[in-house]
């Protein structure tokens, strides 16, 4: 859409631009779980009076001025445009739904914005499922701003189910956790290693992410066809959730970081499932993209902070992708499940020291500034294509929500749009990480992947005790 007169309006940042574009259209989907039957009757007023005040974008259309540089254009919103209640057959049991549910998901997820509107909606289903009494999906355009921003909107919408008027805390997070244990950072031999390493990792790091979003494909396996319009065809989801405590009692086994352990049984529960759907492919070259927030600082601030110019927390899309190998399955891996973790565990501690990131990033600029957004997005979709999939984690609250005085007694969100066959989301919440596996319908079995990355967790946690 054009902009055909002077107006009021809000450049859209690079990343935004790439998000939105002829190459490559991603939204994120937040599903909220309630324990009880959702009573609508208060929607409007609350999108209204507490949802649209969090951030202008979710007022506001995308359009080009005469420069041909998009701009966020501030519009008067037709809330009914924006919610959508479903209607299923009555009197079914919630397994029965269950299908509903999924088939509801996949064809929201392949549905493209209408540019002509803000880019988010509100999907409210009020049929039981065999999880919960109703749902709620918030179905939010990328461009709006990454998963960690999103995550702040739509806390602001909740409260504390036990006490509205204590805020909601979260998990410690940090930022770049340290492997030395001997505190002897001083003499020159070692930092001349240190300086070398982040060089040569940086050089290795950047140029295999280049070729790989260039020109070189995983091999085709059970979770990667290469084929393409992968975006615009059905999903199936599955879910499963961890106990945060358990996931913590390997992490202390083998000195890792939460993270590296849910990577290695993410990583291990993939390669038996394609071991499984095809004998060898457990050994296959497959890549992940690892999605890193790149904010100097990860605590969720309040909406009107993260959206101020000095910002620590800012709003918006922060981040960058890593190519992480997935570890193949060797003949004797079941002897030792925990390598998996140690693996990942080298892996991301390599990427630690690597400033192959921040190039990418910087190549990207290059890349918008000589040939324009276009061309940058088809670069970022070529990454993605040319890998097997992604994995991406939020960070959620310890305690219980509630959203108008309806609990919430679960939350995952996912990822659509992308030209991948699969993907995997994670968000931890009371406890417990929800994790849920995105899969091409058809190609990929979703909840034959969820029970093997369950079959992974059980043999890790079997293998610390």
């Amino acid at each position: 859409m054009e902009l055909k007169e002077a107006e009021e309006t809000e450049p859209v940042s690079p990343s935004g631009q790439y998000l939105n574009s002829s190459a490559l259209s991603l939204s994120v989907l937040g599903v909220l779980e309630s324990e009880i039957p959702i009573d609508d009757s208060q929607c409007f007023s609350l999108l209204k009076d507490i949802f649209l005040p969090i951030n202008p974008r979710f007022s506001s259309i995308m359009v080009v001025d005469e420069n041909g540089e998009k701009q966020w254009k501030r519009v008067e919103v037709k809330l009914r445009n924006h919610v959508k209640v479903p209607i299923f057959p009555s009197g079914l049991s919630p397994e029965a739904y269950d299908k509903y549910f999924d088939d509801y998901i996949s064809e929201i997820g392949m549905e493209l914005f209408p540019q002509s509107q803000p880019l988010w909606e509100v999907h409210i289903i009020k049929y039981p499922k065999s999880h919960a009494a109703g749902f709620l999906i918030f179905k939010l355009h990328h461009s709006l701003g990454d998963g960690f921003s999103l995550m702040g909107a739509l806390l602001s919408c909740l409260q504390r189910a036990d006490d509205p008027s204590v805020p909601l805390t979260f998990p410690s997070v940090n930022r770049f956790p340290s492997n030395n244990k001997d505190g002897n950072n001083s003499n020159i031999f070692s930092n001349m290693y240190k300086t070398f390493s982040v060089v040569s990792e940086t050089v290795s790091d950047f140029c295999w992410s280049f070729v790989k979003s260039a020109w070189l494909q995983d091999d085709r396996t059970p979770i990667y066809s290469g084929d393409d319009g992968i975006e615009f065809r059905p999903v199936s989801v599955a879910t499963t959730a961890f106990s945060l405590d358990q996931i913590k009692q390997i992490k202390t086994k083998v000195d890792a970081t939460v993270n590296d352990v849910i990577a290695g049984i993410i990583f291990l529960g993939t390669r038996l499932y394609m071991q499984e759907m095809r004998q060898g492919s457990g050994k296959a070259n497959s890549t992940t993209l690892v999605l890193l927030n790149t904010r100097a600082f990860r605590s969720y601030e309040s909406v009107k902070d993260m959206v101020k110019p000095d910002a620590k927390s800012p709003w918006g899309n922060y981040f960058a992708f890593l190519h992480v190998s997935i570890p193949k399955l060797a003949d004797d891996w079941s002897s030792n499940p925990l390598d998996f973790v140690v693996k990942a565990r080298q892996i991301m501690n390599a990427k630690k020291n690597s400033l192959g990131a921040y190039l990418t990033g910087r190549l990207l600029e290059i890349v918008r500034k000589f040939r324009g957004p276009e061309a940058a997005a088809r670069y970022i979709r070529s990454t993605l294509k040319n890998s097997s999939m992604t994995i991406t984690n939020v960070i959620g609250p310890v305690e219980k929500m509630a959203l108008n005085n309806h609990p919430c007694k679960g939350l995952y969100f996912v990822v659509t749009g992308a030209p991948q066959s699969l993907s995997v989301t994670i968000v931890s919440y009371m406890g417990k990480l929800r994790i849920a596996v995105v899969g091409e319908d058809g190609f990929i079995d979703s909840h034959k992947l969820k029970s093997s990355i369950e079959n992974a967790f059980e043999m890790m946690l079997n293998a610390t005790s």
